[in-house]
């Protein structure tokens, strides 16, 4: 872009884990072609997978915007399952040259995120008040669903909030990979909380929030797990899906993976992470059955 003659800005986390050397040469390398780069906060880190084009069409200027939940590296992205959205929603693209714009200049936003969650400003307690609204529904007597798909849990207030939302009637299915904190299916507590970890080829590295809201589905990709330092001390980003269509596909995945007999292992308090047996003839090995559900899609679209 910038041997094309395009003004082009990135901002580079120094501090990742194992990739501290690499993103530094690969600021070095950026800056030789003339990409203008900055580097990390002190005492902060930028978690954020996000990126964001300006591009003229005419006489005015329009903003695109990618983002995922997963790096931009050419190499895990042939490992790890991650979901990312392109859109031209100015309602998000706006919010999101905000974010830039403070990763520029380290000037605090002027206006508040009103569609986007974002770590250190609103991720948290727009995550609260989502799960307060499903405790609303269920005491009304109303259905009042979560789902959410993460690497990690272990943020101590979420996990009560979470507890207070199940012993209120809340159905919660939880897809967490790695660490999980939270003990599901004790009587009293977390009765209505399913948990399970799936572990196959490829690597589960999206996050996704679902909260049922009346039946009209509030869809959010992330980057942040539900850890303190995620939800509390970086620069994390948390999308809403607003098209109809992509929103049920990706629950549509989530629920795949939900209905897994195969590579699913049940967390439970007993520590056991036994495989997942359903009472379905069929083998459902829920990432074989992601990419035929994603190939049919392909299809129908040509």
């Amino acid at each position: 872009a910038v041997s094309a003659g395009k003004q082009v800005s990135v901002f580079i986390e120094v501090k990742a884990r194992f990739d501290e050397e690499a993103n530094l040469n690969w600021g070095e390398k950026l800056e030789k072609e003339g990409v203008t780069v900055h580097y990390s906060f002190p005492g902060l880190k930028v978690h954020a997978k996000i990126a964001l084009v300006r591009r003229q069409e005419g006489e005015t200027a329009k903003l695109y915007a990618y983002t995922a939940t997963g790096n931009f590296h050419e190499e895990t992205a042939r490992t790890y399952s991650d979901f990312g959205l392109f859109t031209a929603d100015e309602r998000l693209t706006k919010e999101l040259a905000r974010i830039f714009s403070y990763l520029e200049t380290a000037k605090l936003p002027q206006q508040d995120f009103h569609h986007i969650l974002v770590g250190k400003f609103n991720l948290r307690e727009k995550l609260e008040q989502f799960i307060d609204a499903e405790i609303d529904a269920a005491m009304r007597g109303e259905e009042a669903q979560i789902i959410l798909k993460v690497n990690s849990i272990q943020d101590l207030a979420m996990i009560t909030k979470l507890y207070q939302a199940s012993q209120c009637g809340v159905k919660i299915k939880l897809i967490v990979r790695g660490i999980c904190c939270l003990v599901p299916g004790v009587p009293g507590l977390s009765q209505n909380i399913e948990a399970i970890s799936i572990v196959d080829r490829f690597l589960e590295h999206a996050r996704v929030f679902v909260f049922h809201q009346g039946g009209k589905e509030a869809v959010y990709l992330s980057s942040a797990d539900w850890m303190l330092r995620n939800l509390s001390h970086r620069i994390e980003t948390a999308i809403p899906v607003y098209n109809e269509t992509l929103k049920k596909e990706i629950v549509n995945y989530l629920r795949i993976q939900l209905n897994d007999n195969v590579k699913a292992r049940i967390i439970d308090i007993n520590f056991l992470n036994e495989y997942r047996k359903t009472e379905s003839d069929l083998s459902i090995r829920s990432q074989l059955e992601a990419y035929y559900y994603a190939r049919r899609n392909t299809e129908n679209l040509q």
